[in-house]
């Protein structure tokens, strides 16, 4: 087996934590591209040495060998597959791989760990089979970049999170991106169904003469020629926009649920050797995609942060000679949801059925467009990244007759777990560290603004998220006393801020620590 990285090595143990304190109903979340594959090989490699069965399960027929190339990859190659006639079916193999589709018709296999990929897809059959009290001891699972399915954690009692794109960007094993706002469709009169718009209406309003042609008007002025994925509302939809880069001179492919293997195979070699500039889509490339995609142009809008993140994850993966993912929104989704690395830090906790706030009340801030070049650019961003266009701000305090209110800038804190889970954990990295017996509690002060009064001192291993916030806070203190060391002449607090910032961006190459961000580590 390959070896993994500290990142995914940190991600297992704490899997392999959770099912030894007697979890046997876990999901793990982890970015497009931060190798949830491997998770599952080094979870199925342990089952093995021990002579243990596995059983992983995808959501789509056509996951399925795409599934045995990665766990051969891994050196997992005792492996059956239970897919209709597949020609590797053989029950006898300590490794099965199969297609919910098929599972739930057949007599299920016996197996002492079960990994369920692509968990946030729900089907029925997994209700009975999580409640069956003979699987009632047997570890089930769940993975997933997007587990925010309703009702997931009325069957799943804990969430682990591997990490989150920003962290990933960060680390260069994502690609940055830049988002673009060119149209801003009409969508009034179209009804939500199931969360989500009605498909037929919103077909209706998208497939017009002067979309279209945006659409494609504005790939040939903006994209470079980058090999694209672009995402329609329906089959109709997807044919006119197929149909209008062709007349305009860019080979474009296209794929829906009806296209078959064969065709596929020959729709993505095409698309990564250059013959097709575009593939034009409807549903098909949203999971388990590892094509080389320099550009989305996102023609299907959604109020989904499920679609929307796993669609803008299939631009993230990282490639030879590719800076960044250009995202071409023509659907306001940015708008509506925010960006990507903003929906996936919000969600630290599985749904549990019950109502829960909407992701404006969870501190999702949604991004501005620059009305110069129609950039998305981070809420409070005065001049825009692409085009340099400024925006004078003009700040308006609330008027009370003898009161002076002061607004303020501080950043909500992230949701890092219950404050003993944080505490615990500072307590458990400060062993690790060697720091004096004071460190984690003054950490914890500076979470919290309070002393962690009656909380346990019993150390636990930190989450990734509280992790990855001490090394920011770490990264924001060592380059501040490194500049008082040198003795530099007193900033005012904005200047300081914007200076950290700006050397925060050249610590870490691909940050998208803004200057928000450091106010906010700073208070």
């Amino acid at each position: 087996m390959k070896e993994m990285r500290s990142d995914q090595a940190d991600a297992l143990n704490l899997l392999r934590q959770s099912v030894a304190r007697g979890n046997r109903r876990v999901v793990m979340q982890a970015p497009t591209g931060f190798g949830k594959t491997v998770l599952a090989a080094g979870l199925i490699e342990a089952a093995r040495a021990k002579g243990k069965r596995a059983l992983f399960t995808v959501p789509a027929l056509s996951l399925i060998d795409q599934t045995v190339e990665m766990f051969w990859d891994q050196d997992i190659r005792d492996v059956g597959v239970i897919q209709a006639t597949h020609s590797m079916t053989n029950y006898s193999k300590p490794v099965q791989v199969a297609s919910v589709q098929t599972l739930q018709k057949r007599e299920l296999p016996r197996a002492d760990v079960v990994v369920v990929d692509e968990i946030h897809k729900w089907f029925k059959f997994y209700e009975k089979w999580l409640c069956d009290p003979a699987w009632a001891n047997v570890p089930i699972i769940g993975l997933s970049a997007t587990p925010w399915t309703k009702g997931l954690g009325s069957y799943f009692g804990e969430l682990i999170i591997a990490s989150t794109t920003e962290s990933l960007i960060e680390q260069g094993l994502l690609s940055k991106f830049r988002v673009f706002a060119p149209s801003h469709p009409d969508l009034s009169g179209v009804r939500t169904v199931a969360g989500d718009y009605h498909e037929g209406e919103l077909a209706g309003k998208m497939n017009t003469s002067e979309l279209v042609a945006d659409v494609v008007d504005t790939w040939g002025k903006k994209a470079e020629g980058r090999a694209t994925l672009c995402f329609a509302v329906d089959r109709a939809h997807a044919k006119t926009l197929q149909q209008r880069f062709e007349a305009a001179g860019v080979p474009c492919g296209y794929q829906d649920a009806f296209t078959k293997d064969d065709e596929r195979h020959m729709i993505k070699h095409k698309f990564h050797s250059g013959s097709y500039k575009v593939v034009c889509n409807v549903g098909t490339l949203t999971t388990g995609v590892d094509w080389d995609v320099r550009c989305i142009s996102l023609c299907r809008p959604t109020k989904s942060e499920i679609l929307f993140t796993q669609i803008i994850g299939r631009g993230l993966r990282t490639a030879d000679g590719k800076e960044d993912c250009l995202i071409l929104d023509h659907s306001d989704s940015h708008l509506r949801l925010g960006f990507v690395t903003d929906i996936d830090a919000s969600h630290t906790a599985l749904h549990t059925g019950k109502p829960q706030a909407r992701a404006e009340a969870t501190g999702v801030r949604l991004p501005k467009e620059c009305p110069n070049c129609a950039y998305l650019k981070p809420p409070r961003t005065a001049k825009c990244p692409s085009c340099g266009h400024t925006v004078e701000a003009h700040a308006q305090a609330p008027e009370v007759e003898g009161h002076l209110t002061e607004l303020s800038r501080k950043k909500k804190l992230p949701q890092l777990g219950t404050k003993q889970e944080v505490y615990s954990g500072l307590i458990q990295y400060g062993l690790d560290h060697g720091y004096k017996r004071g460190w984690a509690a003054n950490k914890y002060r500076e979470a919290f603004d309070v002393w962690p009064h009656c909380l346990a001192e019993v150390p636990a291993p930190p989450s990734i998220l509280l992790l990855d916030w001490i090394r920011k806070r770490q990264t924001y203190w060592r380059i501040k006393h490194a500049h008082r060391r040198q003795g530099q002449v007193r900033e005012t607090p904005i200047q300081e801020m914007q200076r950290l910032s700006a050397e925060a961006r050249a610590l870490v190459p691909g940050t998208l620590c803004t200057e928000d961000d450091l106010a906010a580590f700073a208070q």
